[in-house]
């Protein structure tokens, strides 16, 4: 079966959207959490609705939105009176929109993953209200991807300056995000367990949608409700490798990790933590699409943070052109996030690491052409780097754009500035933001130049 250019384009962005779909925050809290009758089913716990005397809702992520609607519409008004529900997440601000009892509060601006002074207040809103929870009462903690920076909570001593100083840097110098946690969870009041920690109630239930490859609780949104593996020594050991004393962190910052000592969590709060979402649970449903639409799917999601960009750009340009050449599968899904060093200040265009990637790939692909191939990679969230894209594709139409516009791939993968070249071509994936957040998603369909499209069996 022949597939014209403009088909192979439109099945790929319908591949990842299938992907995205999947991992709709609703939706998955509508698979874990249940009212039934006289019992609360979260997971596979079945909790008796009479034992438990008050509901509180806590949480921060680009998802928390959507779960802390479900959260409300599982409950129903009936419910949420009778168990006194109360709530508060910390949210981007163009999510926030008003709920019956959940506050959702704007912790950042749109596109910028960075912690605010909003988000720190709203920080100090939930530690007051999970402090004030009883051994009758239930927490339930909504926990997405960029939590970490709308959960921003700088341990005494720590300006939230100080913070942002070490973020900025660890990140622009190629830190993977588990060397990243390792920092700010050391410094953070409510990460690395620090909610946990403030928790007061009988119980606290984690719904977590996983934006971290291989799902470590610790890491997924800094790990507020999980015991932090890290010491403060593997956080100076972090800070040292990226040489941040010499970038100009604040010595306040190694002078609290060296005397920090370690707080026990209250033994009466019992802590489930449940991931209901992930970076495989979009690549399998990108792939069942994928097969709906007549394709022999290869699907893998990294298990760990993945090399630099470019490299893993280039890889999927070869693998396109095997795919290609058949024979085989003619479509890959692939889930991961890989890494970008940042160019210089003076230097540096826009972009994020989905279009750095097909970046390398469309710079890979021009020499050997992309006849038959369309490539893409998107963020889940629906951002990628601090822009108004999810990511970019590339295709044999849109190479020939680039060639005849003289856009030069080297002089804007150098520079960072990838937004600006698929800009020009009109190949950014823009979808605003998705309310859910597993990583990112990339996707190959090919068309055979020569023999046949056997499938599987």
């Amino acid at each position: 079966m022949k597939r014209p250019p403009e088909q192979l384009r439109r099945d790929a962005l319908a591949i990842w959207q299938a992907g995205v779909d999947a991992v709709r925050s609703e939706r998955l809290v509508h698979q874990v959490l249940k009212a039934a009758g006289p019992m609360l089913l979260v997971g596979e716990q079945r909790l008796r609705l009479d034992s438990i005397r008050r509901i509180a809702v806590v949480g921060a992520g680009k998802a928390g939105a959507g779960m802390a609607a479900a959260v409300e519409e599982v409950l129903g008004p009936q419910l949420m009176a009778a168990k006194n529900l109360t709530g508060w997440v910390n949210v981007p601000e163009d999510c926030v929109r008003p709920l019956q009892r959940i506050r959702l509060h704007g912790a950042r601006p749109p596109g910028v993953n960075e912690p605010t002074p909003a988000g720190v207040q709203g920080a100090m809103e939930i530690l007051r209200l999970v402090a004030s929870l009883g051994p009758d009462d239930l927490c339930l903690a909504l926990i997405s991807g960029g939590g970490s920076a709308l959960l921003p909570a700088p341990a005494e001593g720590i300006t939230l300056e100080d913070k942002l100083a070490v973020t900025r840097h660890l990140s622009a110098s190629g830190a993977t995000i588990e060397e990243l946690n390792a920092v700010r969870k050391q410094l953070s009041r409510i990460k690395g367990g620090g909610l946990k920690r403030a928790c007061r109630a009988g119980r606290l239930a984690a719904l977590i949608i996983s934006d971290v490859l291989g799902d470590p609780l610790d890491v997924i949104a800094s790990g507020p409700t999980v015991d932090d593996p890290c010491t403060p020594e593997q956080a100076l050991a972090v800070l040292e490798k990226f040489d941040a004393l010499s970038a100009g962190i604040s010595p306040r910052v190694f002078d609290y990790l060296r005397r920090k000592q370690p707080q026990p969590a209250p033994a009466s709060c019992r802590v489930t933590n449940l991931i209901i979402g992930n970076n495989a649970t979009a690549v399998h449903a990108a792939g069942r699409h994928a097969e709906q639409l007549g394709y022999w799917p290869s699907m893998t999601s990294a298990p760990k943070s993945e090399g630099l960009a470019e490299e893993v750009g280039r890889q999927l340009a070869q693998m396109a052109l095997t795919l290609r050449a058949g024979p085989g599968p003619d479509c890959l899904v692939s889930g991961g996030e890989p890494v970008v060093k940042l160019a210089p200040v003076g230097r540096r265009g826009l972009g994020g690491r989905n279009q750095q990637l097909v970046l390398a790939a469309l710079e890979r692909l021009a020499g050997d052409g992309a006849a038959g191939i369309a490539l893409l990679s998107g963020g889940t969230d629906g951002e990628d780097g601090p822009t108004d894209a999810a990511g970019a594709f590339l295709d044999a139409a849109v190479i020939a754009a680039a060639r005849q516009q003289g856009l030069d791939p080297a002089h804007y993968l150098q520079r960072n500035d990838a937004y600006h070249f698929f800009q020009l071509l009109g190949a950014l994936i823009q979808t605003g933001p998705t309310g859910t957040n597993v990583c990112d998603l990339r996707v190959v369909v090919a068309d055979r130049i020569e023999g046949d499209r056997r499938g599987p069996g």
